[in-house]
């Protein structure tokens, strides 16, 4: 007998986003919401299941409990920004149904899963670690914790146990469409995201990256790095099946790390798109070469959300990015050639930067000019090569240790350098945003596509608003 199974993305800040697909957890700087698709993949297996999402549709700490009173299984997905709160929801859930089994899943568990559950005090019964789908279907399925892979537990007398860790997934296909509990449990008009086309749905086609960025989270704590990928004709399957049951989407993002990495894989499923004539738009490396973004364009792709990271090349070495500027510089010419969108995301305050760097980032985001960008700090998770770093080199103070945003879960600024403080650092994500939309150019750019559209106006007024009130918050 299958047990009734919650999976939650818990109450939080107010417009906080940890969710599944997203690079960072933090407030954005307008309200934007990922769809939680690392919980609705393991959900999507499990009959009778159910997937609350609370912070995209404002529910509240008593009506999640009310829903859960239903279940005998919560699995709640965390982050390190949000792991104080979650476990305080799962203290709330265990005050009140002492018989619920609950679980934490995310990369902040996965890396460091017994400090987790000693934090955790004996709200949180287990952890999963790794890819956790077919972990939480055996739990689920009445499995004993002390024969499921690729978790730690609490035991009968209290002591925490690590199992061996879980195999990877090689057959992508054989998991369901996530889009089904989409439609099964979400409102999908709740998620926004600035760049995309609204409303929109975002899934994986495959997982991991072959990349080896320093500061990257999800391929060095859960994905990996090899790129382990659905068929394209599984792909194109659940792009069917979107069309016929949310005929209201009007784009399709691709969450992988990196799309484009296998690129003759990225065409053959883009050929296909087009016969089905829908928009889309994926993660992209800045060196995908002109004749695969030709065939992306001419099959529906509308834009590319770009991780250029700094226009300094010392520092893309010191983060292992694997890209030359010049080749970026060229990527961005092609796409801009092709009429490809380009929303490039940036970040401040990675190892070698100086005042100087900083200034060279913001000339060079000024000089390719995507159409629109996030600059983010750079925040060394748990878990990565960054955070160990950091650690290493005295860049992170204890007591900046823990802390990735602040009491209203605006993103801070938790290294600095001995030339370069907290302060400057979070500064100049400030700057860098005003530098570059506050051009003629860009005005008159980001004017005329609002003329263009009464919808894009509203929206792009209520960003702008909402754009303002992030910076008013950032200085509390």
């Amino acid at each position: 007998m299958t047990m009734k199974t919650l999976f939650l993305q818990a109450p939080s800040f107010e417009g906080f986003d940890g969710g599944a697909g997203s690079r960072y957890q933090a407030k954005r700087e307008i309200r934007s919401f990922w769809f939680p698709t690392w919980l609705a993949q393991p959900a999507a297996m499990i009959p009778g299941s159910r997937l609350l999402d609370a912070p995209p549709g404002d529910i509240s700490v008593e009506e999640t409990l009310q829903v859960a009173a239903a279940y005998e299984l919560c699995i709640i997905h965390t982050s390190t920004p949000s792991f104080p709160s979650d476990v305080r929801m799962a203290e709330l859930l265990k005050e009140h149904y002492p018989r619920m089994l609950i679980g934490m899943v995310g990369a902040k568990v996965a890396v460091e899963p017994e400090e987790s559950l000693q934090e955790a005090s004996t709200a949180v019964d287990f952890v999963a670690r790794e890819e956790f789908d077919y972990t939480v279907k055996e739990i689920a399925e009445g499995r004993p914790l002390s024969e499921v892979d690729g978790i730690t537990y609490r035991s009968g007398n209290g002591q925490i146990v690590h199992n061996p860790d879980r195999a990877m997934i090689e057959d992508m296909d054989a998991l369901p469409f996530v889009s089904e509990v989409y439609k099964r449990d979400l409102h999908i008009e709740d998620y926004f995201i600035g760049y995309l086309k609204h409303p929109y749905i975002s899934f994986y086609t495959g997982r991991g990256c072959r990349s080896q960025c320093t500061f990257c989270l999800w391929p060095q704590t859960v994905g990996g790095h090899r790129y382990r990928t659905r068929s394209a004709a599984s792909v194109i399957d659940e792009v069917r099946y979107i069309q016929k049951n949310f005929p209201q989407v009007k784009e399709i993002f691709f969450d992988d790390d990196t799309f484009t990495d296998d690129r003759p894989r990225a065409e053959e499923i883009a050929r296909g798109l087009g016969k089905l004539g829908v928009t889309w738009s994926c993660n992209a490396k800045a060196n995908v070469p002109y004749e695969t973004l030709k065939v992306l364009r001419e099959n529906g792709l509308r834009l590319l959300l770009v991780g250029y990271e700094s226009g300094d090349q010392q520092i893309l070495n010191n983060i292992k990015k694997g890209l030359k500027v010049e080749a970026a510089r060229k990527f961005t010419a092609d796409c801009h050639k092709l009429g490809i969108v380009i929303h490039g995301t940036f970040i401040l305050g990675l190892p070698g930067e100086t005042k100087e760097t900083i200034q060279k980032t913001i000339d060079f985001a000024k000089e390719i000019n995507p159409h629109t960008i996030q600059v983010s700090l750079a925040a060394p998770y748990p878990g990565t090569f960054l955070y160990n770093q950091a650690k290493q080199e005295g860049w992170l103070t204890d007591e900046d240790e823990a802390h990735l945003v602040n009491d209203r879960g605006v993103q801070i600024s938790p290294m600095s350098y001995p030339h370069l403080n907290h302060t400057e650092i979070f500064d100049s994500v400030e700057v860098m945003y005003k530098r570059f939309y506050f051009r003629a150019g860009k005005i008159a750019e980001i004017t005329g596509e609002m003329l263009k559209s009464t919808q894009m106006m509203k929206r792009r007024l209520r960003e702008g608003v909402e754009f303002v009130r992030f910076l008013r918050q950032r200085h509390g």
